[in-house]
């Protein structure tokens, strides 16, 4: 069996498993990484960039040499191959738990929870949630779903599909690093630096197959298109722009605005700024959108690996 076809088996394995399971409520290889990041920084941590950068450098080379050499020993069993492909995939790709946490939080504001959903955001983006109401939180969810289902699930089939298992697994490691050190705090401004920056590179692809999928499979494919090409760049991030962008345009409705992250306010450019606000039953159809487009970075994914095999023969 040919590597093209163990990445299009095992990711889908791996994709399947994930909607079918979810992530594990203890023990997820994720959550194994983050411990071992949080040791080499308690050995590493200095306020400068060069100690971050090798802070990035063991954590995310140590990741995608360890997929290598797992790679390398199942080589010459297509089972095994498949098998590892699957499990890293499963492990990566976090689809079934964004869905699972936007909608439990749709269901907390149909419900009139409002003090519910509340407590329910954290885990889902950073946002100071207190500052919010129902339609404030609505919205944050809309735009929590848009940019992680290209980081949490078409990002890792992206590089899935150029590495294998060692692009799967980095991908997710370089994703999890900047969760960790990447943001603009005082310990981590200098020392999260490298990781952030690592992050946006390898987040580019996948971001814009995101916003392109999002166009394709939206109700508004023309507005998603329009709000793309409108309002990205305005956005502070240039991975987050263009998916938040396009997923607004195709849902029809209002991103950014002013937020609120540790008690600093953020005022960010309005995306598709002719779209309706965000109401709480648009959280159910972002959370659809998502999962169209991650069945649609699948087979994309599946049909690079095929197209670089037949270049490379």
């Amino acid at each position: 069996m040919g590597a093209d076809r163990v990445f299009a088996y095992g990711s889908a394995a791996g994709f399947l498993g994930d909607l079918l399971l979810g992530d594990p409520r203890r023990g997820h290889p994720v959550a194994a990484f983050g411990r071992a990041a949080a040791a080499v920084e308690r050995v590493l941590w200095r306020d400068h960039r060069g100690w971050g950068a090798a802070h990035t450098a063991v954590c995310v080379g140590g990741t995608v040499a360890l997929g290598g050499l797992a790679a390398r020993c199942v080589r010459r069993s297509p089972a095994a191959s498949l098998a590892l492909t699957g499990v890293a995939t499963w492990a990566v790709v976090g689809g079934t738990s964004l869905a699972r946490e936007a909608r439990a939080i749709a269901r907390a504001l149909q419900a009139g929870d409002v003090k519910a959903a509340r407590a329910r955001l954290p885990h889902l983006c950073g946002r100071d949630p207190q500052a919010l109401d129902a339609d404030g939180i609505a919205r944050a969810v809309v735009e929590s779903v848009a940019e992680n289902t290209s980081d949490a699930v078409v990002g890792a089939l992206v590089w899935g599909a150029v590495g294998g298992v060692p692009g799967l697994l980095g991908f997710r490691a370089v994703n999890t690093l900047d969760a960790m050190v990447g943001h603009k705090s005082p310990r981590y401004r200098r020392y999260g630096w490298a990781s952030a920056r690592l992050d946006d590179l390898a987040g580019w692809p996948g971001a814009r197959l995101t916003a392109a999928l999002a166009a394709l499979a939206g109700p508004d494919p023309k507005g998603a298109v329009r709000a793309w090409r409108a309002d990205a760049a305005k956005h502070p991030s240039p991975n987050a722009g263009p998916v938040e962008a396009s997923f607004a345009g195709a849902l029809g409705v209002r991103l950014g605005g002013t937020l609120s992250y540790g008690g600093r306010i953020e005022h960010r450019p309005v995306l598709n700024g002719q779209g309706r606000a965000v109401t709480v039953p648009d959280i159910e159809r972002a959370v659809r959108l998502s999962r169209r487009v991650g069945w649609l970075a699948l087979g994309a994914g599946a049909v690079a690996r095929r197209l670089m095999k037949g270049r490379g023969a």
